[in-house]
C-alpha cells in the first residue's frame, strides 16, 4: 500500500493528538504515499499537531478558524500559494458545548444550537467552496466525518445529532453539485471511537461497551480500519463513490436490538 496514493496530496482538518480519528486518518494516507498539509486553530492546537505531522514527513501547517471567513480565506491561500492544486481534504472538525451533551435535547440553547452548526456542519460547505478551484482541472475528493446519532436517537448526542444529519445532507447536496467537476464527497460513519471529542459526549463509556458487545463483529471500529477506508475513498479505487455515508462501526448500525446474550 505504500504506493497506493503516491502523487497525492492534500488537507487534513482536525487533528487533535495521536487518539483523534484524523489522525488515524492522516496516518493511513501517509502510509499510503500520499503528501499532507494540516490545519489547525490557534497556537495551543498547532504546538500539539507540529510533532504529529513531522512524524509523517510533513511541515505544512496552516492556521485555519472555520468559523472566521478570513481565516479561511488566509489558510487556502497558503496551501494555494504552496501546492496551486490538491487531490483531497479531510473534514474532521465538529464542536458542542459539553454541558449541553447531557440531559435533554429539549433544553439545547439557540446560542450553542447555531455554533454547533456552525462548526460542525457548515464549515464543510465552506471548506468545499474553497477546495473546489484548487481541484476542478484533475478531480479530487472531500471527505468528512458522522456518527449514526444523525439518523438514530443516541443519550447525550443530542444537538451533534442534529448537526451531523445536516453535515450528511450537505454532502450529498455537494456530491451532486461538485460530481460533473470530477470532485468525489463523501463522510465515514465510525462507530464509537475512544477519541477526546468522543469523551466529552455523557456516557462515552457505555456506549463504547454497549457497542463492542452487540455490534456483529463483536468490537469497535479502530483507527487503522477507519484510516482504510479513507484510503480507499481517496484513492483511484474510489473513482465511482460519491454521496456516501460509509459506515465503519463493526456492523452496529444495521441492528435493531441487542444481541439474545445481552437481553
Amino acid at each position: 500500500m505504500s504506493d497506493f496514493l503516491k502523487g497525492k496530496r492534500g488537507l487534513v482538518m482536525g487533528v487533535a493528538n495521536d487518539r483523534s480519528i484524523a489522525w488515524g486518518i492522516a496516518r493511513a494516507l501517509a502510509e499510503a504515499g500520499a503528501d499532507l498539509a494540516f490545519s489547525y486553530q490557534g497556537e495551543a492546537f498547532g504546538k500539539r499537531v507540529q510533532p504529529l505531522a513531522a512524524s509523517l514527513g510533513s511541515d505544512f501547517l496552516v492556521d485555519m478558524d472555520v468559523t472566521d471567513d478570513a481565516a479561511l480565506d488566509a489558510g487556502f491561500d497558503a496551501l494555494r500559494a504552496r501546492w496551486p492544486t490538491i487531490d483531497f481534504v479531510v473534514h474532521a472538525i465538529a464542536y458542542s458545548d459539553k454541558t449541553e451533551l447531557t440531559g435533554r435535547f429539549l433544553n439545547t440553547t439557540r446560542s450553542n444550537f447555531k455554533n454547533s452548526m456552525d462548526i460542525s456542519a457548515y464549515s464543510f460547505i465552506e471548506v468545499a467552496r474553497r477546495a473546489h478551484p484548487m481541484m476542478i482541472d484533475a478531480g479530487g475528493t472531500l471527505l468528512t466525518l458522522t456518527y449514526q446519532g444523525s439518523v438514530k436517537v443516541v443519550p447525550n448526542y443530542n444537538v451533534m445529532g442534529v448537526a451531523k444529519a445536516a453535515l450528511e445532507a450537505a454532502t450529498r447536496y455537494l456530491a451532486n453539485d461538485l460530481g460533473p467537476d470530477g470532485i468525489r464527497v463523501n463522510a465515514i460513519s465510525p462507530g464509537p471511537m475512544k477519541t477526546l471529542a468522543g469523551a466529552a459526549i455523557g456516557g462515552a463509556r457505555k456506549t463504547f461497551k454497549f457497542a463492542e458487545a452487540n455490534a456483529p463483529l463483536r468490537a469497535n471500529a479502530t483507527l487503522e480500519a477507519v484510516g482504510g477506508t479513507a484510503v480507499y475513498l481517496v484513492s483511484d479505487a474510489g473513482a465511482c463513490t460519491t454521496g456516501e455515508v460509509l459506515h465503519v462501526d463493526s456492523g452496529y448500525h444495521v441492528l435493531g436490538m441487542p444481541q439474545a446474550e445481552n437481553i
